[in-house]
Order: structure tokens, then C-alpha cells, then sequence
């Protein structure tokens, strides 16, 4: 389409990824891969181009139709389409199957499986406990109770949720692999596929490369979350989209380029075959694409269609860093529950802070959007 055009891509650590102020990179590059919690940011700064201003009407239709779950819609804020998802995710559980056939469906049957590896000296369960990880997680268990986080005014989640939450958090904590609180999803997934260490992980972020055989020594499957009894509901939404900067001198090429790497058979093929993670909902489906990573899409459908999504107001990403350190602390110091969602009430919506519900945090989309 544009041979004289080149894309080049610099890499971002995950750390920085979910926290670094995206108005500064849409100063310095053309294109940028976002995180969904950075919305209000984006649209205070109007720091990015608003996609239905240069791009087809019936495409972003398309692109909406063919979203995994909310992966589209979440890109959309204040009226504006932001960003596009090219990259689909959420927190699933991983296990590897020559060292566990059948991983655990509830999470009273985790616990179990954890203490009785634990009891044996047998290869471990572990749980990605950095402070990012530590509050996605958090998050992802109230939702799967039941209850979806910031849903009560002036509370981040009831106490009676919290509690139950946190106090299963620290039996699990006291179980797991002892590396666990300097893990994060990739670096639990290296470990887990070069070596017999780890057989399985209840939740973390997943990456359909360690799906792939041959792709590490250890083949990693991957499957929904375990329930409270509600089914594997609750996952907290990760992926990614991609944005065109407002300082972009080259707005139509760019254009270009973002509609062809999302389109649906771009995301199943090249962009698949490169090592992506689509964000299209044909790719999710391709039986091709499930084939050669071993059904990851397939086995982790569910969870992306009942998906949690974060809070995406101005302020929460740097929030929410702070709020996974403090129960981070908790769990390595095994401290009281209570005073954690004390602390929690008062990062988030402590005096000064705007008070918000998730439906207000959240932008409305049709039912048959959703769908």
C-alpha cells in the first residue's frame, strides 16, 4: 500500500506500558499502543486523533462487531473513538499439562491443589504478586464473587467482599511458589515453560506464545478462571489499542496502517503469525489460529466475553499502582484485611476525589454492541 513508508517500533517494558502518561508519547511518536485505564487522560489531553475523523464509518462498524468482548468499546470515550484493539487479553489461568492434566475449576479446589503440592514438594502453584498484578487480581476476585469493584459510592467494593477477598488472597499467598511476589505474567510463564518449577497458575494475564509448541521447551495451556460460584466471570480486562498521535505529520499513511493491522484477516494471518495476540474476534475464532496455539482462544472465550473493565478516569493509572503495593504489603506481612480497604477507600475516593460509579466510568454501549 505505501512501499516508501516504514514503520518502526520501539518496545516498551510492561511496567511502563501501564503507567508511563500517554500525552508524553504521542509528543515523541506517530502511532502508540495504549492501555484502555488512560481514556480520560487521552481525551483531557486530546492528545490523539479521534479515529471517526479520518477513518470509514462502515470500518469502525465493522471493527465494533468484530470486537472480543468489550476490546473495541473501551477505547471509546467522551463521544470519541481513541484507539482501535489491536491486541486482546484478559486474566485467565494457565497449567502445564504433562504436570497437570486437569487444572481446578473452583477456587476452595486451588487452595487445595496448592497446599497439597506445597505438602509434597512437588512442582508449584504460583501467582504472579507484583503490586500491578496484586490489584488486577483483587479486582478480578471481587468481580467473580459477584460483585464488580467501584459499583458503591464512596466504597472501592463492600466489606463484607473485601474481606472475603483479601483472606483468601492470604491463605493462597502463604502456598505458592515463594518467588511468586517478584513475578509478573511473563516472567511467570518463562519459568513455568523452561523449567518443571511451576505446573500451574490460577490467574494471571495471558500470552497465546507460550501456547504455541515449540515455542519454549514446556508447552503452557491455558483455560478460564476458576469460580466463586458464579461461573468464570470477572476476568479483569487487559489488551491493547493503537492510536494515532495528534502530532502525527503523517495522518493519512498512519491511518492506513492501523486499519490494515486490525482488519480481521491481517489480525488471523501476518499479525498472528508474527507473534500477536489478536484483538479481532474472527482471528479469536480462526480455527487455524486455534490450531497452532494449541485452542488458546477457544479456552479462554468465556472469560473475555464476561470480562471486568477498569475504571478509566483521569489519575486512576497511577492509582491503581499504589492500591496493588498495598496489597502486595498485606499479603507478605499477612496483615489485617480491614485496614486494607480503609486504605483502598482512601486512594481512590478519599476526600477531594471524584466520586464516581462504574457506570459513569464506564461508556455505554448498546446491548447488541455488547453482545
Amino acid at each position: 500500500m505505501h512501499s516508501e513508508v516504514a514503520v518502526v517500533w520501539k518496545k516498551r517494558t510492561l511496567k511502563e506500558f501501564g503507567e508511563t502518561q500517554v500525552d508524553r508519547l504521542a509528543s515523541e511518536y506517530d502511532l502508540v499502543i495504549v492501555d484502555h485505564p488512560f481514556m480520560e487522560l487521552v481525551a483531557h489531553a486530546n492528545c490523539f486523533i479521534p479515529l471517526e475523523t479520518i477513518l470509514p464509518r462502515d470500518f469502525l462498524h465493522s471493527q465494533a462487531q468484530e470486537s472480543v468482548g468489550q476490546s473495541f468499546h473501551v477505547y471509546t470515550y467522551g463521544g470519541h473513538q481513541w484507539a482501535l484493539a489491536i491486541d486482546a487479553a484478559a486474566q485467565i489461568s494457565a497449567y502445564r499439562p504433562d504436570l497437570m492434566p486437569e487444572p481446578p475449576t473452583d477456587w476452595d479446589m486451588v487452595l487445595r491443589v496448592a497446599r497439597r503440592f506445597l505438602d509434597k514438594q512437588q512442582s508449584k502453584v504460583a501467582l504472579p504478586l507484583s503490586p500491578a498484578d496484586c490489584f488486577c487480581t483483587f479486582l478480578t476476585l471481587c468481580a467473580n464473587r459477584g460483585e464488580p469493584p467501584f459499583t458503591h459510592c464512596g466504597r472501592v467494593v463492600s466489606r463484607s467482599t473485601a474481606i472475603d477477598v483479601l483472606s483468601y488472597l492470604s491463605k493462597l499467598a502463604r502456598v505458592v511458589h515463594p518467588d511468586s511476589f517478584d513475578l509478573n505474567p511473563p516472567k511467570t510463564l518463562e519459568r513455568m515453560s523452561e523449567t518443571n518449577e511451576i505446573s500451574y497458575v490460577p490467574i494471571l494475564f495471558g500470552y497465546s506464545n507460550y501456547a504455541r509448541s515449540g515455542y519454549r521447551s514446556h508447552l503452557v495451556r491455558f483455560t478460564a478462571l476458576p469460580s466463586f460460584g458464579y461461573g468464570p466471570i470477572g476476568s479483569t480486562l487487559g489488551g491493547a489499542g493503537i492510536a494515532i498521535s495528534s502530532t502525527c505529520r503523517h495522518v493519512r499513511e498512519a491511518a492506513d496502517y492501523v486499519m490494515w493491522i486490525t482488519k480481521p484477516e491481517i489480525q488471523r494471518t501476518t499479525y498472528f503469525d508474527a507473534g500477536g495476540q489478536p484483538g479481532n474476534r474472527v482471528a479469536w475464532l480462526d480455527v487455524q489460529v486455534n490450531r497452532k496455539s494449541n485452542n488458546f482462544f477457544l479456552d479462554t472465550w468465556e472469560s473475555m466475553l464476561t470480562a471486568y473493565i477498569r475504571p478509566r478516569y483521569l489519575g486512576f493509572t497511577q492509582s491503581q499502582e499504589e492500591g496493588g503495593a498495598i496489597i502486595s504489603k498485606f499479603l507478605q506481612e499477612q496483615g489485617r484485611p480491614r485496614n486494607v480497604l480503609h486504605k483502598l477507600d482512601k486512594l481512590f475516593l478519599g476526600t477531594g476525589k471524584r466520586r464516581r460509579t462504574a457506570k459513569e466510568l464506564i461508556t455505554p454501549v448498546g446491548e447488541e454492541q455488547a453482545r
